[in-house]
């Protein structure tokens, strides 16, 4: 009897240890930039959280996005124009892809 409860109680030990460690999910951001040497890095902002990442061969990503919606800004050089794409939706174990984004000059 007295070991049964002691199982009983490791293996709820054991169980609440699993979920109590579980890590914070977040999501992903990603993108394209055309042309690929037209921008520096780009900016993802939600509410007061702040994202940046370099821009390297055209490609940027954002990883550990919490969930929520972010506006993306990407910083271009002269002689292009800033881009900003809003209203990106990061959910959960999810990854956003932003696809192509053309810069203009």
């Amino acid at each position: 009897m007295k070991r049964a409860k002691l199982s009983l109680l490791a293996v709820a030990a054991v169980a609440f240890g699993a979920f109590a460690f579980k890590g914070i999910a977040g999501g992903s951001i990603s993108g394209k930039v055309v042309p690929a040497d037209g921008a520096t890095e780009a900016w993802a902002v939600s509410g007061t959280d702040t994202l940046k990442a370099p821009i390297a061969d055209g490609a940027f990503s954002f990883a550990e996005a919490a969930a929520g919606t972010y506006t993306v800004i990407v910083d271009a050089k002269e002689p292009f124009k800033d881009a900003t794409i809003t209203d990106v939706k990061v959910e959960d174990g999810k990854a956003t892809d932003l696809g192509e984004i053309k810069l203009a000059q």
